[in-house]
């Protein structure tokens, strides 16, 4: 779990650092408005405070953190939630989409889990996407996961048919069954489903 410094903050500095947070993530963020997420995750509306946690099997690192607060998004959260879903092999980071993670909230959510999510793949950088799509079949040439709407991953304390259900019922996105790796991957793409 990370635990940020705290620092005495004066009005300017706090604007200042503000100012440039909000400019940074316009920048490196999708073209996404939090306040609208995934449409099919709201028939229940999602809690004003959203709490997610990780654990990375390439790089044993682990967070858990909120990254919605009173229904605003926590630009720091984020910035931890975008450094450990990076691309592993290439350290390259991103922003990841916001409604990945509400994805990701209500499926932890309907399984009634607090466990963290095993990642298998976040982001992808280009190159990495195009190596690995040139020894397997089953990497999509313009994956999704090139632009942070993607995730692998798996839930420990679950079964993975529980895992897949679940995903299946959100109507979120593509869902994706690898039972002979034992995750499935979600994302914010069009409603589809592939695998066994």
């Amino acid at each position: 779990m990370t635990h940020p410094v705290t620092h005495p903050v004066t009005r300017r500095g706090f604007l200042t650092a503000l100012t440039s947070g909000v400019a940074a993530l316009s920048v490196a963020a999708p073209r996404i408005a939090w306040a609208q997420p995934a449409k099919v995750l709201l028939p229940s509306k999602l809690p004003l405070r959203r709490d997610l946690a990780f654990r990375s099997l390439h790089t044993g690192e682990e967070l858990a953190t909120t990254y919605v607060q009173q229904g605003a998004a926590v630009p720091a959260a984020l910035g931890d939630i975008n450094r450990i879903l990076r691309d592993w092999r290439t350290g390259e980071v991103i922003s990841m989409d916001p409604r990945l993670l509400d994805l990701l909230y209500a499926l932890r959510r309907e399984l009634d889990s607090t466990a963290p999510f095993e990642v298998i793949s976040a982001y992808r950088s280009p190159k990495t996407n195009a190596q690995l799509a040139g020894k397997s079949k089953g990497v999509a040439k313009r994956s999704m996961h090139m632009r942070g709407m993607a995730i692998d991953i798996r839930l420990p304390e679950r079964r993975l048919k529980d895992l897949h259900r679940a995903a299946l019922g959100l109507k979120a996105g593509g869902v994706g069954l690898y039972s002979r790796s034992g995750f499935i991957h979600v994302d914010t793409g069009r409603p589809r489903h592939w695998g066994r």
